[in-house]
């Protein structure tokens, strides 16, 4: 098995998460997103939309982070990282839906205005940051009123849901405006839960 990736991408970071709860290690391929290797003809022949992650296993191609987590899941050994029952299926598709849709894009202009941006010279704008801000604690007000009966998204096991959310929240935490986190105490419990995990202090390590 083959991994095509940056290790500071989150997305190759939901992969490298789930390779490691279910302690499988993947011949990792590092790709330079710096130098904008991922769009050189050799990988666009792999991922025609010219990102990261690409998995290779045994002659077998995917890509889309959120599609290859499941597809490891379903075929690899060791614990279940998606419920039998049939509730809480639904809401892990559910969270995983609400991260992709209202969440990501909102806390990664948080974070690509205050880390990315400063890193290559630029300014934040920070217009910008604030109207994130208020989408970003818009959907987090939504997760901690979710979790407060349940201690992960999809119920009482932690799922391929908490997975997705987990490398934007990391980035999210590095910033000012980590409080948004911090200052849910469900979502604040939560967070302690999963990035504590060994898989994601190792992947984040």
């Amino acid at each position: 098995m083959k991994l095509y990736g940056h290790p500071g991408s989150t997305c190759t970071r939901k992969v490298l998460t789930t390779l490691a709860e279910k302690g499988r290690e993947a011949e990792f391929v590092s790709i330079d997103l710096f130098k904008g290797q991922q769009k050189s003809p050799d990988y666009l022949a792999k991922h025609p939309f010219g990102v990261v992650p690409f998995l290779e296993d045994d002659g077998f191609t995917m890509y889309e982070s959120r599609a290859i987590i499941r597809y490891l899941d379903a075929k690899l050994p060791g614990p279940k990282l998606t419920p039998g029952d049939a509730p809480s299926l639904g809401r892990m598709e559910q969270w995983i839906s609400v991260e992709q849709s209202y969440f990501t894009s909102p806390c990664m202009t948080i974070v690509r205005e205050l880390v990315f941006t400063p890193m290559r010279g630029g300014t934040p704008d920070m217009d910008k940051v604030f109207k994130a801000r208020g989408e970003t604690g818009k959907v987090l007000d939504v997760v901690d009123r979710a979790l407060m009966s349940q201690a992960y998204l999809a119920g009482d096991t932690f799922s391929l849901a908490d997975i997705s959310w987990l490398p934007y929240l990391q980035y999210l935490s590095a910033t000012p405006h980590g409080t948004l986190i911090t200052e849910r105490p469900f979502v604040k419990s939560w967070w302690q839960r999963i990035s504590t995990r060994p898989s994601w202090k190792k992947v984040n390590g």
